[in-house]
């Protein structure tokens, strides 16, 4: 039984259909039939196919799917080894490998930590996003975004800040070389050319590369190596072992080879000979071929350039990019016409230059390009064409007849040429010119130039006729309105000029013509230079006031003027102001801002009218009376000035300045005891801190020393607050050698105002004079702990200890200085003579980084070059300083004394009218003379003479 059991399936494998009855006959174990094909036809279409994604069996009748261990495996324990058999440490274990998953999941680098949940991120991540979830979401958003845009601006400050403060202390590269760049505005174009270039840094092979040489084998070499049956060009290595001399099959055997040269050649023509004939007979071929001279065309059409096949392609590639970039540049077209030339398509290349002419058809080199590749008869017609666009043929020639023969030549084939007219027109006599031009219009009617050239050369009658004609032909240009009213000016129909201007406005609206405020304005400042006075106040009254707010009148116009000043035309700027004036008569700024301009650009007549009108409009304004007042003591009308002065007391009764003004004619004309009734009148009438003042000056000056100290004294009981009467009343006890008293005033003035930086000063000179350079040092310590942001308490104390000899001292308080006070430009100025000469312009480009404009600086730049002795420099930082700040009375005394050393009279006189002009009234060394008890009656110029002889050049 055994045995047949286990034979049984054998004897089945083998032979199938008869396998059954074997088995039984052998009494093995029974075997299933083999289906029969009738039994395929009920066979479903899905059977043996694997199950879709998430199929669970039964689903459809309400059955439930169920998970089994067998499904997932068997559970394991956290000890057991994993199935990998070579993991690393630490990962062979299944509970290793649980932790390892873990910590994966958990991500904890810096971009996921959350200040106010940490790296746990979200508790509920894991769970379902729905819509309430959604919803809350949006709203915290929105709340989120509200907060930022509360915080938004000073978020913004913050990182501004932090940026600027980190580029403080991180400078870029560029920054860094600033000074060494700004060197280079210096630089001359010789200096800048002999710089040398930066050497080729490639190796000598590779500048100067060896072309691979190539030698061509001659036919002698082929001939020889046939009959010796050679087929190779390299040598064999097996060559030489037995057995391999034999030749190939059906190869030529060795020694029995012929080679001539000479017959291949005759063969080669031979043949073509024969093709040239087929083609010559055929009907279509007689046309286009020639036989004879077929070879020697053949030949014309190999390129001759002995360049690379790749390298034109890429130059043809570069130049269509050049050209399709720029198309109007002409040495793109010719580079690409001349390399097509060169290649041997010579019709590209005049397809090219041709398309050149019309892309650039100013250039003469595109032109004459042109006509070098066309054939002659086409060359002649391409000339000609460009004659039309560049009449430069005329320029060729040295004769002037010679010039006016090619010219008139030109018109006959180009008269719709402006550019020929005008060049023939500039060549004739004034006579010959106008019968031209009279042509030149009727050819070009569109060509305003050429109508405005002949109006200026026909009479008058002649040239109202032309301007009409042109203002048909073109009816939109305002040039032609604006020479008709210029020529009715200049033949003194000046009622006619309103007129023009009216009707010229209204027909350029009428055709649709924008009018543009700021090219009128410009036309006028034209007008005026030319002297046309009435066509340009006309042009300013109708145009000033178009396309500008109400709201915005008063400010354009005003820089309209100042625009026009600036420009040079006076005129323009005096109608601006005027047309002001009349639409603001009461605007004292506007008053002011018009006499300011007559007195600077003026004569003393416009300017006292000017005043007159504006006192009338504005009785209030103690300045304009003032200048009015000034103007006539100028003139040395001294009963005028008084009678302006006495109107102005009846508009502006107990009014300081203008009582303040009288004392002061009445004192500069010698008048002292009408100026102490007026002084005493003040005092009763209009008692003021200022008034005492002058008081107390005037009785200084004259030498009445008890008289003003007792009103001094009167003074500090009404007004003990006011500074200048402490200073006052010490510098007269200071004068009378007094110095107990004077130190006694000082200090009684510093409890009364601690906070003037005079007095501190004063006092603080007062004890370096008598030699207690201790208490000198003391008292300005004092005086810094008390007003530390004062930079000229600072400045004191850093020139005591410069005085003292104390140098290193003097730095460090420098730098404490600029410390408290950063953007201070009279320390800066100070800073930069305080260092060694080899650091004074580093030193003085950091002062003008912190303080561009400040005149102190600006003074110490021009002194700087000054000392280097460059002339040309130091004045114009003169100059710089001097426009932005001309109240700076140093500044102008410095000047006049550089222009005595190193200028000419006339800039030294120039010098000295503008500091005039300008009357400073501040300044150190300025003020020191201006207000000398001694020099209380020199006028403007003499102290400008005594300041800057006093000025040594220590810098």
């Amino acid at each position: 039984m055994a045995s047949s059991a286990k034979q049984g399936p054998k004897i089945v494998s083998k032979s199938p259909a008869g396998g059954a009855g074997a088995a039984g006959a052998g009494g093995g174990l029974p075997v299933m039939p083999l289906a029969s094909p009738l039994m395929g036809k009920k066979k479903k279409p899905f059977l043996g196919m694997p199950a879709p994604l998430g199929y669970v069996p039964g689903l459809g009748r309400g059955a439930t799917g169920f998970t089994t261990r067998s499904d997932i495996g068997p559970a394991r324990d956290a000890n057991d080894p994993v199935d990998d058999r070579h993991a690393a440490p630490g990962k062979r274990t299944v509970g290793d490998q649980m932790k390892k998953k873990e910590e994966d999941e958990e991500d904890l680098n810096d971009t996921n930590y959350d200040e106010f949940n940490g790296y746990a991120g979200s508790l509920f991540s894991s769970g379902p996003y729905e819509k309430d979830d959604e919803e809350a979401d949006a709203i915290y958003a929105a709340l989120d975004k509200r907060m930022d845009e509360r915080r938004k601006e000073r978020r913004e400050l913050r990182e501004k800040d932090e940026i600027e403060k980190y580029r403080m202390e991180r400078p870029k590269i560029q920054q860094q070389f600033s000074d060494l760049k700004r060197k280079l505005s210096g630089m001359s174009e010789e200096e800048w050319l002999s710089i040398p270039e930066v050497g080729d840094a490639r190796n000598k092979r590779q500048r100067n590369p060896r072309n691979e040489k190539l030698t061509p084998v001659p036919d002698s070499f082929f001939s020889k190596h046939l009959q010796t049956g050679d087929k190779h060009t390299t040598v064999d290595p097996l060559q030489g072992l037995a057995g391999l001399n034999t030749p190939y099959p059906g190869s030529m055997t060795p020694g029995t080879g012929e080679l001539d040269m000479r017959k291949i050649g005759q063969a080669r023509n031979t043949l073509m000979d024969m093709r040239l004939s087929q083609v010559s007979d055929s009907v279509s071929g007689q046309t286009v071929v020639d036989p004879k001279g077929y070879l020697t065309d053949l030949n014309s059409m190999i390129p001759t350039h002995g360049g690379d096949i790749s390298d034109i392609k890429k130059a043809r590639l570069l130049l269509k990019s050049v050209r399709e970039t720029n198309p109007h540049h002409p040495p793109a077209w010719i580079a690409s016409a001349r390399l097509e030339e060169v290649t041997g398509k010579l019709q590209v290349a005049r397809n090219l230059i041709m398309k050149g002419t019309e892309m650039c058809p100013k250039s003469e080199d595109v032109w004459l390009e042109a006509a070098r590749l066309q054939p002659g008869d086409t060359a002649k017609a391409v000339v000609a064409q460009a004659v039309r666009h560049l009449p430069q043929a005329a320029e060729l020639e040295t004769d002037m007849r010679a010039k006016k023969r090619v010219l008139r030549k030109a018109l006959e084939n180009v008269s719709k040429s402006v550019r020929l007219w005008k060049t023939a027109v500039e060549l004739e006599e004034p006579e010959d010119a106008r019968i031209m031009l009279s042509r030149a219009v009727e050819c070009c009617p569109t060509s305003v130039e050429l109508w405005l050239a002949l109006a200026r050369l026909e009479t008058y009658e002649n040239a109202r006729r032309v301007l009409n004609k042109a203002r048909e032909n073109i009816p939109t240009d305002r040039h032609i309105w604006i020479t008709a009213a210029k020529l009715e000016e200049a033949n003194d129909n000046v009622q006619m000029v309103e007129k023009i201007i009216d009707r010229a406005i209204t027909s350029l609206r009428a055709n649709g013509v924008e009018i543009n405020r700021e090219q009128w304005i410009q036309d006028a400042e034209e007008c005026d230079k030319a002297g046309s006075v009435a066509t340009c106040q006309a042009v300013i009254r109708d145009v000033i006031g178009i396309g500008i707010e109400e709201e915005d009148r008063k400010h354009t116009w005003m820089e309209d003027a100042d625009s026009c000043v600036s420009h040079g035309a006076l005129e323009c700027a005096r109608a601006i102001y005027a047309h002001a004036l009349q639409m603001f008569p009461s605007k004292k700024s506007v008053w002011l801002r018009a006499a300011y301009f007559e007195k600077n650009n003026g004569t003393r007549e416009s300017l006292e009218a000017l005043l007159q009108r504006a006192v009338a409009h504005c009785p209030k304004a103690e300045v304009l009376w003032l200048m009015g007042a000034k103007s006539k003591w100028l003139a040395e009308d001294v009963p005028a000035a008084r009678s302006i002065l006495a109107l102005a007391f009846q508009a502006n009764p107990n009014s300081e300045e203008i009582w303040l003004a009288a004392v002061k004619l009445e004192s500069e004309n010698n008048e002292y005891e009408r100026a102490r009734r007026l002084l005493a009148k003040a005092r009763s009438s209009a008692p003021t801190a200022r008034v005492f003042m002058k008081s107390v000056k005037l009785e200084w000056v004259l030498g009445n020393i008890d008289a003003a100290q007792e009103l001094c004294t009167e003074a500090l009981k009404h007004y003990e607050d006011f500074p200048k009467l402490w200073m006052m009343r010490g510098q007269i006890e200071e004068q009378g050698e007094n110095m107990d008293k004077a130190r006694e005033a000082y200090n009684q003035g510093l409890k009364k105002c601690p906070h003037s930086s005079g007095l501190w000063w004063l006092l603080s000179r007062l004890e370096e004079r008598v030699g207690q350079l201790t208490r000198a040092r003391a008292i300005l310590e004092k005086a810094r702990l008390k007003n530390s942001q004062s930079p000229e308490l600072w400045l004191e104390s850093v020139r005591l200890e410069f005085r003292a000899g104390l140098k290193n001292i003097a730095n460090t308080l420098m730098a404490k200085a600029l410390q408290e006070c950063p953007n201070s430009g009279i320390l800066w100025a100070e800073a930069v003579f305080l260092e060694a000469r080899p650091q004074r312009k580093t030193k003085s480009v950091d002062a003008l980084k912190k303080c561009e404009h400040d005149p102190h600086v600006l003074l110490a730049v021009a002194k700087l070059f000054w000392s280097e002795r460059k002339i040309t420099k130091a004045r114009e930082w003169f100059l710089r300083t001097v426009k932005i700040e001309p109240d700076l009375g140093d500044a102008w005394a410095l000047f006049y004394k550089f222009e005595l050393q190193h200028g000419t009279e006339e800039q030294q006189e120039e010098v000295r009218k503008r500091c005039e002009n300008a009357e400073p009234r501040h300044g150190e060394l300025w003020c020191a003379e201006s207000k000398h008890v001694l020099n209380w009656q020199k006028k403007t110029g003499e102290i400008l003479a005594g300041v800057a002889g006093k000025i040594k050049n220590t810098f």
